[in-house]
């Protein structure tokens, strides 16, 4: 305390000096209305300019909240869909049981980190077990496929980038319904091959690859890409495709989390038959 007091005394002639500065400032503005009118106008400027940073800060905020809610109520709706969806398609067209579960769950997360130059690439979420969100859920955003959750801690998650040469998703040619899996290579962070399509399959340029829905971790339809070249390839019994994704994963911001609320149903079923999956 006694610093402090020796400090403010050492200062005590700046300290005057800038008491009688506004001292004398408040004189002239208080009897001069010319000056008074300059001063107040460049006071209110500088002040509405503050208000106007802090309103723009606070509408940034509530737009990221209001951002996050959109995020969580569209993953409802695509729930509901799925419900939709199904009763659609049901072969007797009777409404379904009021007690039934669709098939799969959503949510919602934003990706906080990720990784593009590696040959096995990672996502970090902003979402864990708090959140409900599950190691084996399958990611994707509004463009297409994403990749699949690896681990998950309390409050955040990693997930396997699709630009992982480890990850094989099983997905579809739209047009003819063949079946295959799509695997990056390591190098195009735009461009994956499609595996195990046989080589009498019309395939061309253009034809649009969805997910299976085979595996467990997607569900059938969702964007994989488009496909971009077809060739005979080396393989005597396969064509080599090349896809060019959907999703850029240069510009991921926010993403969709699925569960397959039957996968351990599945899962166990494929272990009594001895079936091993791609994922």
């Amino acid at each position: 305390m006694l610093r402090i007091l020796q400090f403010l005394y050492s200062l005590r002639a700046f300290l005057l000096f800038l008491l009688l500065e506004l001292v004398a400032i408040w004189l002239i503005v208080s009897n001069n209305s010319p000056q008074g009118a300059a001063f107040f106008n460049s006071s209110n400027a500088v002040f509405g300019s503050v208000l106007k940073t802090q309103s723009d800060i606070s509408d940034f905020l509530d737009l990221a909240e209001a951002n996050e809610e959109l995020l969580r109520q569209n993953a409802e709706l695509l729930a509901r869909l799925e419900v939709v969806e199904i009763n659609r398609d049901s072969t007797d067209n009777q409404p379904l049981d009021s007690n039934f579960v669709a098939e799969h769950e959503f949510k919602s997360a934003r990706v906080i980190a990720q990784t593009l130059r590696y040959a096995q690439n990672h996502l970090t979420l902003d979402k864990g077990k708090s959140h409900g969100v599950k190691p084996g859920m399958g990611v994707f955003n509004h463009s297409g496929i994403v990749g699949r959750v690896k681990t998950v801690s309390e409050n955040y998650s990693v997930a396997i980038s699709v630009l992982n040469t480890g990850l094989l998703i099983s997905s579809k040619i739209k047009p003819s319904g063949v079946y295959g899996s799509i695997n990056w290579d390591g190098q195009n962070t735009t461009e994956v091959k499609m595996l195990y399509i046989p080589r009498h399959v019309e395939a061309q340029a253009g034809d649009t690859v969805v997910t299976s829905g085979y595996n467990a971790i997607f569900p059938e339809g969702i964007a994989v890409g488009v496909i971009k070249k077809v060739e005979q390839g080396s393989n005597q019994n396969y064509l080599d495709i090349v896809v060019e994704l959907s999703t850029d994963f240069s510009k991921i911001n926010y993403v969709y989390l699925v569960e397959n609320n039957q996968i351990e149903e599945r899962d166990t079923l494929n272990q009594e038959a001895e079936i091993v999956n791609e994922y």
